[in-house]
């Protein structure tokens, strides 16, 4: 039953997927990279949300909710408010350009030797960090919710390999063949399914927890008891997610990766109009809010029950007869979840893990074909050449993913933390470059230039050979970032004041959709904001 359910809701999303966009052109460049532009804001809401709700949270968040409790939300509820800037402030500039890449943006703005670099930047970033670690979070949950070592039998390490070779496999077909359209239709379906999926997990950990006789508020109080910081959201000094770091490295990380980060936004590029755009991400925001039922709260549960039964206890245990987060989420659902609908969910978490995979892919083939490949390697290309190159850029890409998955990841402890740690590493550097840019209309390509690679030479020395000396100056990773961020501004600005443009810049119009916002748009952000503050003072002791 558990493989009948797994292959039937699997089989079904390809065959939806298949039968709403066939006919759809992906033979041209809008067609393939954009959905020819066509997305309306709930496609553009489903496809962020399980672009970014993958295994990497499923895992890594209740993971580390499970040793640090409901502080690790902020990676979720301060990404509601950065969705708000999103909506509001990038969005528009964005549509306006008519741009298909962050690249492309940063070429209009500075040159086209920024674009190259933050091609560059993005695609190696993608290949050797982002990718292998949904490949490995999602090959974990899924050994551990199927128990396939035993089914399998195989070790623990050899089961990843297969299951990271199996996801790589099928999530390149989305992504080589259907293009954007066929990713953002696949997320819907799925993001469907997770948010379905995930509520039944929590609704099964609840009562698994509670027994008999004991309800819910009644069971929140005896995790309480047991655990005091389970429920506060502020963290305490010496968790991943202290209050101070909030400021630092946690909002910028989120800002970047919901405003700049390439592989979310794009398909942000594909909407229709400014109003459907807006209406796409503020409702995500709204979700990402709520996001904690469902990849926090769990990892709460799964401690408390790991306290109580000896067998889910036993799960958890590594070879060295540890706990270990990564194998929380997988085993929670292989405890809790009515055999009958474990084939269901693991086929939802096949489909979140192929989500974000493919997007990924797709937003790795979006930046080669028409960062590298048109602009340098066959500036007189057809549009079928461009696409060709897009589809093998994205089979090379998912190969070196796959194969680089679990040799990166494989025995890190904290490996939400630590994955995030290497997305400082460019995220600090194009950030502080794109909001320089943004704001200031003198300064020239070549202080970017600079200033990024100065970023990567200083993030890349903190974060692998330098950890010990940035921790014990600043206390943490992250306000290691955030001085670099204001360094690096700084930075570009005192080279600004001799490398800079003859005239300001100003944004052209290119007048590919229409740029009439949403008229609720601003009302409806205050009220996203406003929630996030209130949910923090609550949860504040």
């Amino acid at each position: 039953m558990t493989l009948f359910t797994f292959l039937f809701f699997t089989v079904l999303v390809a065959v939806l997927t298949w039968r709403i966009t066939r006919g759809k052109g992906t033979n041209t460049e809008d067609g393939f990279f954009l959905a020819g532009r066509s997305l309306t804001g709930l496609v553009i809401a489903g496809s962020l949300l399980l672009t970014n709700l993958s295994t990497e949270q499923l895992v890594g968040l209740n993971g580390g909710s499970f040793a640090e409790g409901v502080s690790v939300m902020a990676w979720e509820v301060v990404a509601g408010m950065s969705l708000v800037v999103l909506a509001l402030f990038f969005l528009p500039r964005y549509l306006k350009s008519g741009i298909t890449t962050i690249p492309q943006f940063l070429e209009e703005r500075y040159d086209a030797k920024v674009r190259a670099l933050t091609t560059a930047v993005f695609i190696i970033a993608y290949m050797l960090i982002l990718l292998p670690f949904v490949l490995f979070s999602g090959a974990s949950a899924l050994a551990y919710m199927l128990d396939l070592p035993v089914k399998l039998g195989l070790g623990d390490t050899a089961t990843i390999w297969v299951v990271v070779a199996f996801i790589a496999i099928v999530g390149s077909a989305y992504a080589i063949f259907g293009g954007l359209r066929a990713v953002a239709v696949s997320d819907t379906f799925n993001g469907l399914g997770l948010l379905i999926g995930g509520l039944m997990i929590t609704w099964f950990s609840i009562q698994f927890a509670s027994g008999e006789g004991v309800s819910i508020s009644g069971l929140f109080k005896e995790i309480k008891a047991e655990n005091p910081d389970a429920f506060v959201s502020l963290g305490k000094k010496g968790e991943d997610v202290y209050w101070p770091t909030l400021f630092t490295g946690v909002l910028l990380l989120n800002f970047f990766y919901w405003c700049t980060n390439q592989q979310i936004i794009q398909r942000t590029f594909g909407a229709k109009n400014l109003a459907e755009g807006q209406k796409g991400v503020l409702l995500a925001a709204f979700f990402k809010i709520l996001a904690p039922i469902i990849l926090v709260l769990p990892g709460i549960i799964a401690l408390y029950i790991a306290n109580q039964n000896d067998d889910f206890n036993a799960a958890l245990l590594n070879d060295a007869g540890e706990r270990d987060g990564s194998r929380v989420y997988g085993s929670l659902v292989r405890f809790v979840l009515p055999a009958p609908l474990t084939g269901f969910f693991a086929a939802v978490v096949v489909g979140s893990i192929l989500s974000t995979f493919n997007s990924v892919l797709n937003s790795s083939a979006t930046l080669f074909s028409l960062g590298v490949y048109k602009k340098t390697i066959n500036t007189a290309a057809t549009p079928e050449q461009v696409v060709k190159s897009g589809r093998w850029c994205s089979a090379i890409v998912a190969v070196c993913a796959a194969i680089g998955a679990p040799v990166i990841f494989l025995g890190q402890e904290g490996i939400f933390g630590y994955f995030q740690k290497l997305n400082g590493v460019y995220f600090i550097p194009l950030l502080a470059a794109i909001l320089v840019g943004m704001f200031n209309k003198r300064v020239d390509g070549h202080s970017a230039f600079i200033s990024i690679l100065v970023g990567l030479v200083i993030m890349l020395w903190g974060t692998f050979w330098g950890s010990d000396t940035t921790g014990e100056i600043f206390g943490s990773g992250y306000h290691f970032m955030g001085a670099v961020f204001v360094g690096l501004i700084i930075l570009q600005l005192i080279l600004g004041t001799f490398m800079k443009r003859d005239t300001d810049y100003v944004q052209s119009d290119a007048k590919v959709v229409d740029l009439t916002p949403w008229k609720p748009a601003k009302v409806v952000g205050g009220i996203m904001v406003t929630t996030v503050l209130i949910l923090y003072l609550v949860l504040a002791r």
